[in-house]
């Protein structure tokens, strides 16, 4: 069958072709799909690399005073370092003026315990068993300790001592507030 001019032929057998749609617009107008680089995925990528480096690089650096210890366990390591080493101006300094000590023996103020800590010839000690717990400015401390040494020519218990002190960070820095010792 003769097709008459400017008419279309249509196949029964399946869909009319597609014929491209063409934009209203000019290309000027069009969004542009240039991709956006990817500036926060790269800049999280640096900061991580970075990170790495630094800890692979610098390793971990242990607390020289009680000033540069963090958290409870680094404080109490500290402290029984300075003890131990003697170091009599870190060891009042951590102690606050309105410190309290409880010991099997009876109650000591700051005065008292400083006295007593001057007394000791500690060579070694052991901590374990070490928890804390923070609460706001204030952090508890609970551990087992084994002394090496004397106080007052008299040898330490071999035995461990349970003991609990009571840090809280003041305009100074972190003191001990209380302590507690339990055999």
């Amino acid at each position: 069958m003769p097709r008459a001019a400017g008419s279309v032929a249509f196949s029964t057998g399946g869909p009319p072709p597609e014929i491209p749609a063409r934009s209203r617009y000019n290309s000027a107008m069009r969004v542009n799909t240039i991709p956006r680089p990817k500036l926060p995925r790269l800049l999280l990528a640096l900061v991580a690399a970075l990170t790495l480096a630094a800890c692979t690089l610098y390793g971990e650096h242990p607390a020289r005073s009680i000033s540069e210890a963090t958290g409870g366990e680094g404080l109490e390591r500290m402290f029984w370092k300075s003890l131990a080493a003697q170091n009599w101006v870190e060891v009042e300094r951590a102690l606050a003026s309105n410190y309290r000590g409880v010991t099997p023996t009876g109650t000591l103020d700051r005065e008292a315990t400083l006295a007593l800590y001057r007394q000791w010839l500690l060579k070694d000690y052991s901590i374990g068993d070490l928890n804390t717990e923070l609460n706001g400015s204030t952090i508890v401390v609970t551990y087992n300790i084994t002394l090496n040494g004397t106080a007052s020519s008299q040898p330490f218990p071999p035995t461990p001592q349970r003991m609990m002190t009571v840090w809280q960070q003041q305009k100074a820095g972190w003191v001990v507030i209380a302590h507690a010792v339990s055999q």
